[in-house]
């Protein structure tokens, strides 16, 4: 198996998990949540599905690459709760502070991971009509 195809899979594994983790604990996501947005455990769901079928979208070569585009939108509409969690922080100390700011640039990282590894790569898989080529 190709590189790109290890790094694609392993995308589709981190947010198949990542989203079914909105279902095992929303409560900790509600924490997340900046108050100005209704609505805030349907939104933790909405995420979780959107993050579950991302993840496995990229999974399937037909539909890898609008799938990987979708879940960089995902990760730029969540950014918002991300930098409310880095700023108010949770009931946690100095060190949750210190990994929720860390957590802000890593959100560039999966973009390009996602990008690098399922928006943009085989150029036979670039069009649609194109995807039905065998592996990655």
């Amino acid at each position: 198996m190709q590189i790109k195809a290890l790094s694609c899979w392993g995308v589709g594994i981190l947010f198949i998990a990542a989203g079914a983790n909105h279902f095992a604990s929303p409560d900790s996501y509600q924490a997340m949540m900046p108050p100005l947005l209704p609505w805030p455990m349907a939104l933790i769901y909405i995420s979780g599905a959107a993050e579950i079928l991302g993840g496995a979208g990229v999974l399937l070569p037909r539909v890898r690459r609008i799938s990987g585009w979708g879940l960089i939108a995902l990760l730029v509409a969540v950014f918002q709760a991300n930098i409310f969690a880095a700023i108010h922080g949770f009931n946690g100390g100095a060190l949750e502070r210190v990994i929720l700011i860390a957590r802000l640039p890593f959100q560039a990282v999966l973009i390009a991971w996602v990008y690098r590894s399922c928006v943009v790569g085989d150029p036979r898989n670039s069009h649609p009509k194109n995807s039905n080529s065998k592996g990655f």
